[in-house]
């Protein structure tokens, strides 16, 4: 979620899909923005907000959405304050148990876990995994799990370490994955971190 405003625009709050692609997002100059980073599951259960079309597309959300205002984004502390108050009233909810643990070993893993041992360990199916993926997320889990193995990639692409660390089957097919999540080569995303890395980690933060 992104809460923005920029001279002379009005306040905007949005909410940002899971991304599959390279994409460029430019903001005027002065905009003041702030963020929200919140996990497919957090989505799911927190806003009760439906991210299946929005997969690389961004939504407007509903004016006062959890009562941030303009003025709120003036003050960092007071927003992460107010942000972290709403998280709490909604985060009193009973999650279900298998997507709970689903996503933590997919998280533990870093996505190199395979969707077979996936099911097996949270007791439900492979068709009804991805049955709750792509009605709830608008994406496959085999999707989701090559999305995370690319972001835990980006802390040894960020050291310098050019070659495979994630299960990737071998160094063609990892230069491949990193260009189709990242839009450049590992060397290029190392080259240019700063600038690159900073978009990655907004825009992408699973």
């Amino acid at each position: 979620m992104l809460f923005t405003y920029a001279p002379c625009e009005a306040f905007r709050s949005v909410l940002i899909g899971i991304e599959t692609k390279p994409s460029q997002h430019t903001f005027p100059a002065g905009t003041v923005m702030l963020g929200v980073s919140l996990k497919p599951l957090g989505i799911e259960y927190l806003t009760d907000i439906s991210i299946a079309g929005l997969i690389n597309q961004v939504q407007r959300l509903p004016d006062h959405f959890w009562d941030i205002n303009r003025e709120d984004l003036d003050d960092f502390e007071a927003f992460c304050q107010k942000m972290l108050e709403e998280l709490v009233t909604q985060a009193a909810i009973n999650i279900d148990n298998r997507k709970r643990e689903l996503f933590n070993l997919i998280y533990t893993s870093n996505g190199t876990m395979p969707v077979q041992e996936l099911s097996e360990k949270v007791y439900w199916s492979r068709r009804q995994i991805n049955r709750y993926f792509n009605n709830t997320f608008g994406l496959a889990l085999k999707t989701f799990c090559k999305i995370i193995r690319f972001r835990a990639s980006l802390s040894h692409i960020e050291r310098g370490i050019l070659f495979p660390e994630q299960d990737f089957s071998d160094q063609s097919h990892f230069i491949k994955e990193i260009k189709k999540f990242a839009g450049v080569t590992p060397k290029k995303l190392a080259d240019n971190k700063n600038d690159r890395f900073l978009q990655l980690s907004v825009f992408a933060d699973y």
